[in-house]
Parts: C-alpha cells; sequence; structure tokens
C-alpha cells in the first residue's frame, strides 16, 4: 500500500509532467532533448599538467560555440595556487562578455567558484560590462594572486595569442565573432562533495562548513539574478572513503542546495566509480527525497569504462542534463587515478543513436576534439569522434 507522501508527491509530479513516457520505450522517430553541459575547457582542462596559452582556451569555446551546444562551462574563478591552470579566466570572461563567439543560437557560459574571493573576483570582470564599452577593459588580477605560478604568455607568437588589452578583439573579428551589446548568458557554479575526507582535500572545510560559504554566493547571485548550478562530487565513489558512498548523503545534500537557491544540481561520478545498479540505486533515492528530474544533470567520468552504460540508466530513469568534455578530456586534481569526462562525441552519438535530439553537430564537434587533443598533445580519448572522422577523410 503506497504511502500518503508517495501518493501526494506522484500526484504533484504528474501534473508537472502531464503524458510523460517512459525513456525504455525509446523509437527512431522520439523527440526527446537531451541537453549537454560541455565542461571541457573547465573540468577537461584543469588537470592538464603544461601551461595552455589562453588564446588556445579561447579558440576551444569558440570551436565548441560553432557546433550546436548550448551550454559551455569556460572556466573557474579558483585560485591558481591550487588550480593553477585555471589563472587566466578572468580574461577567458572577459573575452566573451566583449566578444560574443559566435554560435547558431545564444549560449550559457557557466564559471565556477569555490568561495566569496571567487565569487569578487568574478564580479569584478563581470560588472565592468556596462561600464567598458568603448574600449576592452584591462584584465583585473587574476583571482586568488597568491603564489600561485602564472602562465608564460612571453614567447606565444602575437598572431595566436594577442595580449587582453589589445589584441583579444581584433582575433574575435578575425574568427568571424560579433560583439554583443547585451553580452551572452552567464552562469555561475558551486561545488561540495558527498563525503568529508573528499571534501576536505578539496575544499579545506567540511560539508556544512561549505554550504555555509555558498550562503552569501547565493544572496549574491539573486540579486544580479544569476542562476547557480550547484555540483555534489564523489557521489558514486571516493577516492578516499571508497566506492560505496551513501546515496541518502547525496540526495540530503541534492534537497539542502536547492532549498539554498541553486537551480540545478549536477550529481558527478568524479571518480568513474559508479555501476549500473548503483546510478539507478542513486537516482531512485534522490526521486524519493523529492527532488525533480528537470532539476538534475549527471556527470560521468569514464576511469572504469562505465560511463557511457550509467549514462544510458540515468536516461531511461528520466535524466534530460548530462555533462560531458570533447575528445574525453579531464581527470580531477584531487581524485588520484580518475581519467576524463565521458567524451562529449561518445555521449551524443549515443543518445542520437537512441532517438533523442540534442542539437549538436557530431562532425563538427569531433574536429574539435580532434583539434584541441592535438593542441595538448595528447591521445584523442573519444571512441565516436575517431570514427566520425574516419568516415569523413573516406568521402574526401
Amino acid at each position: 500500500m503506497p504511502s500518503k507522501f508517495t501518493c501526494l508527491r506522484a500526484a504533484r509530479l504528474a501534473a508537472r509532467h502531464p503524458c510523460r513516457r517512459s525513456f525504455a520505450t525509446v523509437t527512431p522517430n522520439r523527440t526527446d532533448h537531451v541537453r549537454i553541459v560541455e565542461v571541457g575547457p573547465r573540468d577537461g582542462l584543469q588537470n592538464e599538467k603544461q601551461s595552455i596559452p589562453v588564446a588556445t582556451k579561447i579558440e576551444l569555446v569558440e570551436r565548441l560555440a560553432q557546433t550546436g551546444l548550448k551550454t559551455i562551462e569556460a572556466g573557474s574563478f579558483v585560485s591558481p595556487k591550487w588550480v593553477p591552470q585555471m589563472e587566466n579566466s578572468s580574461e577567458i570572461l572577459e573575452y566573451i562578455l566583449r566578444t560574443t563567439p559566435q554560435s547558431p543560437h545564444p549560449i550559457t557560459y557557466q564559471f565556477l567558484l569555490p568561495n566569496v574571493r571567487g565569487l569578487d573576483n568574478f564580479l569584478s570582470v563581470w560588472e565592468s560590462r556596462s561600464s567598458k564599452t568603448n574600449a576592452y577593459p584591462t584584465p583585473p588580477p587574476s583571482p586568488g594572486t597568491d603564489g600561485g605560478p602564472a602562465l608564460n604568455t612571453s614567447s606565444q607568437d602575437p598572431n595566436a595569442m594577442p595580449s587582453a588589452s589589445s589584441g583579444f578583439e581584433a582575433m574575435g573579428k578575425e574568427r568571424g565573432t560579433s560583439t554583443s551589446t547585451s553580452g551572452p548568458e552567464i552562469e555561475l557554479s558551486i561545488f561540495t562533495a558527498a563525503t568529508e575526507a573528499f571534501t576536505q582535500k578539496n575544499t579545506n572545510c567540511s560539508i556544512a562548513e561549505s554550504l555555509h560559504r555558498f550562503e552569501p554566493i547565493m544572496a549574491r547571485a539573486k540579486e544580479l539574478d544569476l542562476k547557480v548550478r550547484a555540483y555534489i562530487s564523489v557521489a558514486l565513489g571516493c577516492p578516499y572513503e571508497g566506492p560505496n558512498v551513501d546515496p541518502h548523503k547525496v540526495a540530503e545534500l541534492a534537497v539542502s542546495l536547492l532549498e539554498m537557491g541553486a537551480d540545478e544540481i549536477s550529481v558527478a561520478d568524479t571518480t568513474g566509480m559508479g555501476t549500473a545498479p548503483k546510478t539507478a540505486e542513486l537516482l531512485k533515492t534522490l526521486s524519493s527525497a523529492g527532488v525533480e528530474k528537470s532539476d538534475l544533470a549527471l556527470h560521468f567520468h569514464d576511469t572504469y569504462g562505465q560511463a557511457l552504460v550509467n549514462s544510458v540508466v540515468a536516461l531511461e530513469h528520466g535524466i534530460r542534463t548530462f555533462d560531458s568534455a570533447v575528445g574525453g578530456l579531464g581527470g580531477c586534481p584531487f581524485s588520484p587515478g580518475a581519467t576524463g569526462n565521458v567524451a562529449t562525441e561518445d555521449l551524443v552519438h549515443c543518445f542520437h543513436s537512441l532517438g533523442a535530439k540534442t542539437g549538436v553537430d557530431i562532425e563538427k564537434l569531433s574536429k574539435v576534439g580532434e583539434w584541441i587533443s592535438q593542441e595538448l598533445g595528447r591521445a584523442n580519448e573519444s571512441s565516436a569522434g575517431k570514427a566520425t572522422l574516419a568516415q569523413l577523410r573516406k568521402r574526401l
């Protein structure tokens, strides 16, 4: 006999989502849309050891913007002492605000913040957009300039690496981008974790303290009408506490973050330890806690080769937002052994084969994956991307 709570919740869900079928009955004519959040420019690059020129990062964003993606995580306002690769995120934000990358439709750009200091550094750039209309603003100091190594840009070719003060706008014109008076949509991201050990390693605080840190960020974001996305890391396995993370703890955190004002929760399998049964159990627990499917995104890493399997499980449970990184880029500096995110090309190919729609051009995306892999001097980890490129070469 179902409980009163279960009946009431079922009625509420039915009212909000009438006549919605399970994806398990997918047909070739299925019109379900899946939203892909491309995290390559942030989560995909943050673990790279060699310094990546800011011009390369900007070009990655520009190339991704032309593939049909509608959400791109472009940078992170963390201290370069902890994540040196993200040191020039302020310059990337400035460029996006001043010279909006060309795209077939509007794109939302997300920036990750660890704390109020990160928020202040973000706002120093974001709020300057309205007062700097005739000249490109001088970049503010990089966030957290407390001894973190700076990227060496002095030896770069000036044609490939214009200076922030004079060359970014010219670079945008050369690549066919256009400026925008209103600017692109910008969102913020925050992050905590489902285990105390990982939270301490990642943010030097407890889970409760991390939530407390988010309160002023949430309040300020709402004042400025900025949406906030919240990550819950190690939801399906922790490098310090093991593979059996309590799904009820994840659900409790998700509810707390939603109550604080988060617009979306990205539940992350940071270590790639997740399996199909554990993914299903987690999603059922989140649902039982009252977390709506429309409030969730899933973020899988492919350490054990299970990311696509877990993504299909999540799809069958009604999840319609997924994070991924082009070329399978990624790895977490605070999760030893974790490999890259599920490749965006593989995820798009998988969903398209099931009849879902992403709006992403797999051929253009595959070219981006190959290009950035070559730029970084690493192997392209996308099976679908390499296969797509092989088919394209046959046509030539």
